[in-house]
């Protein structure tokens, strides 16, 4: 198994390096289109027309490319920056669910259920749903039976 290390705050810092370098590049390429897309010919004759539309034609060639290449830059530093964000919530998650194991960890030695924290719902082999926490938390729902005539779970206090 191969694992990856992602660390939210570079990702975030590289989004933002991305998102000044495409700025730049669009702004160079604003810049560029009239003096490349719109040659005068250098003369009044047929030859200096048509090196001047095949110049031109070169120049509207670039502006679409850089258009599309735009576009998915900004795809990419949109993704980069989303996938930052979602490391950083599942990194919160994690420590949320460590330091509610901490708290919890002596009223459910002591009592038999947490301090902070929902009941766990009822399932077919026990079908009362789980306390809810002393302080905060709501009791876990009952489980309800398929099959008529059966009784189903209480809910959780």
């Amino acid at each position: 198994m191969s694992y990856m290390i992602a660390v939210p705050d570079m990702l975030s810092s590289a989004a933002g390096d991305l998102a000044s370098i495409g700025s730049s590049i669009n702004a160079s390429t604003r810049a560029a289109a009239a003096a490349t897309t719109r040659l005068l010919p250098a003369a009044a004759d047929e030859v200096s027309a048509h090196i001047a539309a095949l110049f031109s034609g070169h120049g509207e060639g670039y502006q679409a490319i850089a258009r599309q290449m735009a576009a998915f830059h900004d795809q990419f530093t949109l993704a980069l920056t989303s996938s930052a964000g979602a490391y950083a919530s599942a990194e919160a998650t994690n420590v949320e669910q460590q330091v509610l194991g901490l708290i919890n960890a002596p009223t459910q030695a002591l009592l038999g259920r947490p301090l902070i924290g929902n009941g766990a719902d009822g399932t077919a082999a026990n079908p009362n749903g789980g306390a809810g926490g002393l302080l905060y938390g709501n009791g876990g729902n009952g489980f309800s039976q398929t099959t008529a005539g059966l009784t189903g779970g209480t809910g959780g206090s």
